[in-house]
C-alpha cells in the first residue's frame, strides 16, 4: 500500500479528509484515532478499521519502550582500600584516593602519608550531618558524650595528586573488625567504645536500649554506639573474635562483657544467671546477655574491663601482690618492692 496514499476517517460516522500518512501518523500518537477507528483510502473495496490494516501496524504498536536506567544512587560513604596488619597489637592502614576522606576516633592515628590533611569536625562529616547544618552537626556531636567519646571527630584527606595512606592503631591488645555496612543492613550497634574508625559518610550515632533490664544490667548500658551507612567501618575488640550467624528465634547467651557488635535486627536482652549460689558465688556477675536472631553477632574473648579489673587488682599501689612472679623479691614482700624500685 502506498504510504503517501490519501486516507478518510469516519469519526462519529462523518467523513474527515483526505489526510497523507505523515498526518495520519500524528493523529495516531496523539490518540485522536485507534484501532477500532474506520479508514478508507483509493484502492480499497470498502471501509476498514485501522486494526486490520497491515500499513499501520507499526504505528499501531507505537515504539518500543525502553526501560528506565536503574536510579544511580549516590554513594555516601567513600569507597576505601584497607589492610590490616599485626596479630596481637593491630593496626589498619587505609589508601584513599585523590579526594576520599576517612573519619577516626581521637587518639586513633598512627602514621599517614604527606599527601593526608587532618581536620578537626563536628559531627562525623556525614551525609546527614551535612544536611542538618551547625546545629545538626551539633546534635551529632553531643550524642557521641553520651557514649562517653569525645566531642570532636578527625578526618583525614588526600589532597594529592595521587594515592596516600593513613593507618590507625587499635588501643589495646586484640583485633581489628572490617564491617561493611551494606551487608549488615547498613547499620551495627556496638559497645560505646569500639568504634575506631570508617570511611568518610558512615554516621556514627547512638542506640538507646528500650529494655530497662538490658539498660541496667546489660552491661553496656542504655546507649550503644549505631554505625549506619553503605561503607566500610572498623571496630576494634580485645582477645581473639569470633562472629555467630543466628536463625530465626535461635538465642546466644554470652557474658555482658563479651559483646562486641550485632546486627539492628538482633534481639538484645538480659537474663538472670539462676540459682543464689551461682549468682553469688559463681565469680560471673549475676547476669548474662541473651541474643536472639535472626543476624549476625560479634563476639571478643577478652573485654577491656576484664583486662584493667585484673590489672587494676595486680598493681602493687592498690594492694596487689607479685603473684606468680616467683623471685626472691617477691617472697620479700614489701621490702622486694624497695630493692627493686617499686617502693615508693
Amino acid at each position: 500500500m502506498n504510504p503517501r496514499a490519501t486516507w478518510y476517517v469516519a469519526v462519529d460516522g462523518k467523513e474527515e479528509g483526505p489526510f497523507t500518512r505523515e498526518e495520519m501518523d500524528e493523529k495516531l500518537a496523539s490518540n485522536d484515532v485507534n484501532r477500532e477507528t474506520y479508514v478508507f483510502t483509493p484502492g480499497m473495496a470498502d471501509w476498514e478499521p485501522l486494526g486490520k490494516l497491515s500499513a499501520f501496524q507499526a504505528a499501531l504498536q507505537g515504539p518500543v519502550a525502553r526501560p528506565p536506567a536503574p536510579p544511580s544512587r549516590p554513594t555516601r560513604a567513600d569507597e576505601i582500600d584497607y589492610e590490616i596488619f599485626g596479630e596481637e597489637m593491630q593496626f589498619v592502614e587505609i589508601t584513599l584516593d585523590p579526594g576520599e576522606a576517612t573519619i577516626a576516633e581521637a587518639g586513633a592515628f598512627m602514621f599517614m602519608d604527606p599527601g593526608i590533611t587532618m581536620e578537626t569536625i563536628f559531627g562525623d562529616g556525614s551525609h546527614q550531618s551535612k544536611q542538618s547544618g551547625f546545629m545538626g552537626k551539633l546534635m551529632s556531636a553531643g550524642k557521641r558524650v553520651l557514649t562517653g567519646e569525645s566531642l570532636f571527630m578527625t578526618m583525614f584527606g588526600n589532597a594529592a595528586s595521587s594515592r596516600q595512606k593513613v593507618a590507625f592503631a587499635s588501643p589495646y591488645p586484640g583485633r581489628i573488625i572490617p564491617i561493611d555496612l551494606m551487608q549488615h543492613n547498613n547499620t551495627i550497634l556496638c559497645q560505646k567504645d569500639a568504634f575506631l574508625c570508617a570511611a568518610k559518610g558512615v554516621s556514627v550515632g547512638i542506640a538507646f536500649q528500650r529494655k530497662l533490664g538490658a539498660g541496667l544490667f546489660g552491661g553496656e548500658g542504655f546507649i550503644l554506639q549505631k554505625l549506619e551507612g553503605d561503607g566500610l567501618a572498623f571496630v576494634h575488640a580485645g582477645g581473639h573474635v569470633v562472629s555467630k550467624d543466628l536463625a530465626p528465634g535461635e538465642t546466644l547467651r554470652l557474658d555482658t562483657g563479651c559483646l562486641v557488635a550485632f546486627e539492628s535486627q538482633v534481639n538484645y536482652d538480659i537474663q538472670f544467671v539462676g540459682g543464689v549460689k551461682t549468682a553469688l558465688f559463681g565469680g560471673e556477675g549475676l547476669f548474662f546477655a541473651t541474643l536472639t536472631g535472626p543476624g549476625r553477632v560479634f563476639i571478643q574473648s577478652l573485654p577491656f574491663s576484664r583486662l584493667a579489673s585484673r590489672i587494676f587488682a595486680a598493681a602493687p599501689q592498690t594492694g596487689g601482690s607479685r603473684k606468680g612472679e616467683g623471685s626472691v623479691l617477691d617472697v620479700l614482700g614489701g621490702l622486694g618492692n624497695i630493692l627493686d624500685g617499686d617502693g615508693r
